[in-house]
This record gives C-alpha cells, structure tokens and sequence, in this order.
C-alpha cells in the first residue's frame, strides 16, 4: 500500500529534487536564505526594547480560539487599527499569508468570476483560486499587454473579472507593474485588483508600504495582501480592503473562520515593529543599493532573469548544478539554498539569495567576486 509513497520519494532523491528540513545553521555563515530584510529579526536589542515596554501580566502566549471565538482581541484590534491608519483601508489579520491568500481568494471568487493571475504567482495564490472553483486564465508573467487582451475579451462574458499579480516576484524578484495593471482596472468597469505585497512590505515606499504606495495606487488595489512574518520579523498576514469585504471575509473566510487565531503577543510585537518599520528610511535606501549592485553584477550570469529587489536569483539550469552552487557557496562562508522543480519550472533552477539590510557593501562586493569565481 506504501509502494506509491516510497516511490515518489525515490525518484525525487535521484532527480536531486527530495525536500528535506534543516538542521540548525552554523552561525559561522552569511545567511542568505531569510526573508528578515530588515535584519529586524536578528536584531536582539529590539527584541529586548519590546519586552522592556510591555506588562507580563498583558502577554498572552494562545489564542486557545479562533479569532470569531477568542475573548482575547485587543491585540488584534489594535494591530488593524494601526494598519487602517496607514493603509487608509479596513484591515482583517490572518494566521499567515498562506491562510490569507487561499482564504480570500476562495471566498470571493465563484463561477461568475473570472480570475486572471500572473503566470508565476505564489502556490499559495493558485490554491486559493482551486479552492473558489472560479474559472481560471493566466497571462504571460508581467506582461501586462497580454492581461489587457485577456480582460478586453472577456470582461463581457463575467460579472467580475479579479487580476491577481505580486508586487514583487518570490523567485526571479522582478516588480510588477502595478500602476499599469491598476490603470487596466480603472478602464474596465467590472475588473478588482488583488495584489501580493508580501515581498514588498517593509521594502518599498516611503513608509515601508509596499510597491502600491511607492506608485501611490494603494486606493487603486482592492484586496492588498501584506504578510507579517517576512520584513516585519513576526507571525501572521493580513488584507487590507474596504469595509464591506472585510465583513464579508469575516463571514465566508473559511481559513479565517476556522483557525485558532495566532497568539495575541505576535500581534503585540507585529505593532510594535510596524511603528518602526515606518521610520526605517535609510535600511531600505541601503538595502535597494546592494541589492542594485549585486543585481547588475549577476546580469551576465542571470540572462532573461532580472530582478530589481532584494531576492537576487543566480541562475544555475538544473537541479545539480543547483545543489552544487550552493554547496560551493557554502563552503566560501555564504548560507543560499537551491531553489529547484517543482517551485520553479525545468530549466529556470537557481540559488535564491536573499539580501537584507545588516549586510554592507563590502559583504556584497565579496559575495560577487566568489560567485564569480565559481561560475
């Protein structure tokens, strides 16, 4: 009965391709491998400026409920309010961006719904869309001339047609562009735009808002998906949209309804760090110019591949040449893990390097000369 199982393991471990859990990581490396672009994360005296600031007796460590059921909403209620107040949007907090992303889209899309999606979106996103049963089309990733074709043919045949794009791409770290994808919604009446900031949060714009308020579109994006457990160094996600849909989440959201919500003390620290985040000007001018100098320095070696972010791919071709990469890197003193199929399709496996605001520009100008070295 097992046979199947055992199996498919095999044939992953013999394509180089079978998923395994780390241990824990030297603290000898330069980690490339987190999403803590702030280095907020690693940074041990903000951890300790936020136990400083709290009362003991108001941490709770559970929820013990979902959100719909938890007496326990302070923290939450506090979180939304901070985030209405930037976004200028009503907030509903989710337990990930996993649970955020399948839990909307499932819940409003049906099958007058036509929902068309960037070609490279999140598996969290191509869940959701399965689990709506909504009729489905892709467009070629990022080109926006493709979308405007898909919709001009079929914005009469649906009620709604819902565009759902990243801000920043997880895997190739390309930026959409949102301003043109919210000028196709401004024209064609029946359309609402889902965007995917969770790359972008705390990155982009002034405040740290994401790719929609450095384009100064935020009022333009229907449902805006942040997540808190990247930039921000914390647990959860959250979307920010407009008062109606927000109670319709409330009520059809079936990841929201039937979660034990997060630990009301991550929403305490989200709160916490998103105050900050907003003032953190310099980390993110920084973080944009190593991320420029490391991204140029790789165009040779990436090709079609180009990024403009943080998320930095080096292109390796296959699953060996992958694993062998990031084996070489490490032994140069460097932690980037390979990315391979089925995540990213045949032939486009890489190394992801993700680069954060700790890292200065000497760090950056070795890590080029090594790779160079072992291209």
């Amino acid at each position: 009965m097992t046979n199947r199982f055992e199996e498919s393991l095999k044939q992953a471990r013999l394509n180089g391709n079978l998923r395994i859990i780390p241990g824990e990581r030297s603290k000898s490396l330069i980690d490339l491998t987190s999403n803590d672009y702030l280095a907020i994360g690693a940074d041990r005296r903000l951890a300790d400026e936020f136990f400083a600031s709290i009362n003991t007796d108001d941490i709770f460590l559970s929820s013990c409920a979902s959100r719909l059921l938890s007496e326990r909403q302070q923290d939450f209620n506090r979180l939304e309010s901070l985030l209405a107040d930037l976004y200028n949007k009503s907030i509903l907090v989710y337990n990930s961006g996993y649970h955020a992303n399948t839990g909307t889209i499932a819940a409003i899309a049906d099958k007058q719904t036509l929902i068309v999606a960037d070609r490279l979106v999140h598996a969290s996103i191509i869940d959701g869309i399965i689990l709506s049963r909504a009729p489905f089309m892709r467009f070629r990733h990022n080109d926006i001339a493709h979308l405007e074709q898909i919709v001009e043919a079929n914005h009469n045949r649906y009620d709604t047609i819902l565009i759902v794009v990243e801000s920043i791409y997880s895997m190739d770290g390309d930026t959409c562009a949102l301003d043109r994808v919210a000028d196709i919604r401004r024209r064609y009446p029946n359309t609402m735009l889902y965007v995917d900031e969770a790359h972008a949060i705390g990155v982009a714009g002034h405040y740290g808002l994401g790719i929609g308020e450095q384009l100064g579109i935020i009022d333009q994006i229907d449902f805006l998906v942040g997540t808190l457990g990247k930039a921000v160094a914390s647990q959860g996600a959250f979307v920010a949209t407009s008062r109606l849909m927000k109670d319709f989440l409330i009520n059809r959201s079936r990841s929201f309804i039937f979660s034990t919500a997060i630990p009301p003390i991550s929403c305490k620290w989200s709160a916490f760090v998103v105050e900050r985040i907003t003032r953190m000007q310099s980390q993110r001018s920084h973080l944009a110019e190593i991320s420029k100098y490391l991204n140029e320095g790789l165009a040779d070696i990436n090709g079609r591949t180009i990024s403009d972010s943080q998320i930095v791919p080096l292109m390796a071709g296959s699953n060996s040449r992958a694993l062998e990469l990031s084996a070489q890197l490490k032994a140069l003193g460097y932690l980037a893990l390979p990315i391979r199929k089925p995540t990213v399709p045949e032939g486009l496996e890489r190394v992801r390097i993700s680069l954060n605001a700790s890292l200065d520009f000497d760090t950056v100008k070795r890590l080029l000369a090594d790779i160079k070295r072992i291209v």
